[in-house]
């Protein structure tokens, strides 16, 4: 089963305007802290996470320095990765044939969403099992939905569920791929022609954080949920 995690959080995040003019995306606060402790939140509550890498670029200093008193492995990438790339580089730090990746930029208020992906996670069955929301449940995402989910939990591309950033992936089609710049959609597109690209409904409320409005409703939802 896997026991560790990748945050990503190495994007310019221009759609942020000023506020990441002077810092990476994953260190704007949100209800009083930054996005990439609400992640590390999750990870720490989750039960055995004993490995977390985290990959950097934009103004990677001050992530380092923020984490300076963890235990966490650091994939500095001195150009842009994609998201698919900058696991593949990552995974040469790491001896795991699968793991946990998870944005930086989305707030979670619910059941531990890596609890709840490891709970249902079949890997005889799959080699990617990917948390979604209904698109009336994605607070603050403007798209109209990436997968749509058979009875069976398999995915097929197409509006419907949102992918919240959290899955469970195996390594092997990652490290397949032959680019070193590409995104996560290149392999999830070899797993699910193998019919081993599976989804999980979350039950509990999400937030993209990937504009300025998205502070707000995040917030908001916090409270909402404390109330």
């Amino acid at each position: 089963m896997p026991d560790t995690v990748m945050i990503f959080a190495a994007g310019r995040g221009t759609r942020m305007g000023a506020l990441t003019e002077t810092q990476p995306k994953p260190m704007i606060p949100v209800a009083g802290k930054p996005l990439l402790d609400h992640a590390l939140k999750i990870v720490d509550e989750a039960d055995g996470i004993s490995q977390i890498i985290v990959n950097t670029h934009y103004l990677a200093d001050q992530i380092h320095t923020h984490l300076g008193d963890r235990d966490i492995l650091f994939s500095h990438e001195d150009t842009l990765l994609e998201t698919g790339g900058g696991l593949k580089q990552a995974l040469t730090l790491l001896k795991t044939t699968s793991l946990f990746t998870l944005n930086a930029d989305a707030v979670w208020s619910g059941p531990n969403p890596l609890q709840t992906l490891l709970q249902a996670w079949d890997p005889d069955r799959m080699d990617a099992l990917m948390l979604l929301v209904p698109p009336e449940n994605a607070i603050g995402h403007l798209g109209q939905g990436d997968f749509t989910m058979a009875p069976d939990g398999q995915l097929t591309r197409g509006p419907g569920l949102v992918y919240t950033g959290c899955q469970i992936i195996k390594t092997p089609p990652v490290e397949r791929v032959e680019d070193d710049v590409f995104s996560l959609n290149v392999a999830w597109d070899v797993i699910r022609q193998s019919r081993r690209l599976f989804g999980l409904p979350y039950k509990g409320a999400w937030c993209d954080v990937g504009h300025p409005d998205g502070i707000i409703l995040a917030e908001k939802m916090l409270e909402d949920a404390n109330v």
